[in-house]
């Protein structure tokens, strides 16, 4: 699985926890913690594949803001102060325990790793910085580099570019379904890190690996 010349991570979902900014505001949102952090994750996504399909596209952080204005009024949480405070947990998100070894690891045995995300560039340095991982990562990869979020090819060969090696060289891990095979149907090798334990995508392409954590790695 590490015969390769790099790792590269998606980021949400994959090194982060994309459900620790609502899970923080349970004080607020109560029992409806995940039921909203859920719906906000899906209505990203969404406003992700919707603007890259209409050509109009805006950064991470402006679709994440929009999708939880959606979001709350979907759930009838009209205070201003809950949507600010969800964003900026979003920009300091938890990493899964598992992360820091994981990369420390690989980067120990000489692999290369970088992160390939949907996140703005200033958005994937808070959460390293924040995480403490900035040091263990050597490429951050923006879609802002090329104005359109995934899983449209040129957000691929950004990675495949940036580290000066072919797709077959670089072996992917995404936490998303979509995201893995979309990667391997680029001509990544995948490691789908199936998280919340959901069925294969009937999409292109086809994960190399599955592994339910990171932990799982044989490093």
């Amino acid at each position: 699985m590490l015969a390769v010349g790099a790792c590269v991570f998606d980021a949400y979902g994959t090194l982060f926890d994309v459900g620790s900014a609502a899970a923080a505001c349970r004080d607020v949102l109560g029992d409806k913690a995940g039921t909203v952090s859920a719906a906000w994750r899906d209505k990203q996504l969404d406003y992700t594949w919707l603007r890259a399909a209409q050509g109009r596209h805006a950064d991470f952080a402006q679709v994440t803001a929009d999708a939880l204005d959606f979001t709350l009024a979907q759930f009838g949480i009209n205070d201003p102060t809950v949507a600010a405070r969800l964003l900026r947990l979003y920009r300091r998100l938890d990493c899964y325990p598992e992360v820091p070894e994981t990369l420390r690891a690989l980067r120990a045995k000489g692999i290369k790793t970088a992160i390939l995300s949907n996140g703005t560039p200033a958005m994937l340095a808070e959460l390293t910085e924040a995480a403490g991982l900035a040091g263990l990562v050597d490429r951050i990869f923006s879609v802002e580099e090329v104005g359109v979020f995934k899983p449209h090819p040129d957000v691929y060969r950004l990675a495949m570019e940036g580290l000066g090696l072919p797709a077959h060289e670089i072996l992917f891990f995404s936490a998303n379904g979509w995201d893995a095979h979309a990667a391997s149907a680029f001509g990544f090798k995948v490691v789908w890190c199936n998280r919340g334990r959901q069925p294969p995508e009937h999409l292109p392409g086809k994960p190399d690996f599955e592994i339910r954590s990171l932990a799982d790695l044989p490093i």
